[in-house]
């Protein structure tokens, strides 16, 4: 069995506990208009193509240092999930965490396989209202939101992103929405607001993608101390 691997990073630091060897997967399905892989998006894009073993053996030559564990981003890595399970299966036989980066579009019985060897999940809830959410990922929220309701009725550990837009997700309608939907599950341990940048330009660019969030700024400190004050407002753990 190969995988679709676009990269490796051996010093992740944002992408769950710890120092964390981090696996970007190809393919996704989204097409998110703010995404910071677009070059992950096409599965036959890949650089490299491995087994579970071998990418076991990257990280068993940096595992002095990465003492937080693996995580596997993309792209979406629920495009690929009997490569995952398999390299997870091998993780947990070795005693190393295991955490999944997915925007929870995909849950069927292999997923939920994957689930059963992961320590944590980071999800993303793009977006609170089902139109907003369609155009901001071309794709439907209802698979994310039942993927987040089958991650609580299984007490999995979860630490739910948001990424702040202005114009798209800092409505505080939208944000107060998120918030108490957000706030009923048990499992969630971390809310990372993670405010929009421009740093992927290039990548659209050289593409050749037409990027429409060009003319859009960052948010401002207020603009993002606003939301974590309405997140934090309904208890989350922000």
């Amino acid at each position: 069995m190969l995988g679709y691997i676009h990269s490796f990073e051996t010093f992740g630091t944002k992408d769950g506990p710890g120092i964390r060897f981090v696996v970007f997967m190809q393919g996704c399905p989204l097409r998110c208009l703010y995404c910071h892989n677009p070059d992950t998006w096409k599965k036959n894009g890949a650089k490299y193509m491995l087994t579970p073993l071998e990418v076991f053996q990257e990280l068993d030559k940096v595992k002095n240092f990465v003492r937080g564990g693996i995580t596997i981003s993309g792209g979406e890595p629920m495009v690929q999930p009997e490569f995952v399970l398999e390299l997870f299966k091998l993780c947990k036989e070795n005693k190393i965490h295991t955490t999944i980066d997915t925007s929870g579009i995909f849950l069927n019985e292999k997923v939920k396989e994957v689930l059963q060897y992961t320590d944590l999940v980071l999800l993303d809830i793009k977006h609170i209202n089902p139109e907003k959410y369609k155009e901001l990922t071309t794709v439907p929220l209802e698979p994310t939101l039942k993927f987040m309701e089958y991650l609580a009725a299984t007490n999995k550990p979860t630490w739910l992103r948001y990424v702040l837009l202005p114009h798209y997700t800092d409505d505080e309608k939208d944000l107060i929405e998120w918030a108490k939907y957000a706030s009923q599950f048990k499992n969630v341990e971390r809310v990372d607001i993670l405010p929009f940048h421009q740093m992927a330009v290039q990548k659209w660019q050289d593409l050749g993608i037409d990027y429409q969030l060009k003319d859009i700024e960052p948010p401002t400190s207020a603009e993002k101390e606003k939301a974590e004050t309405i997140f934090k407002s309904y208890g989350l753990p922000v």
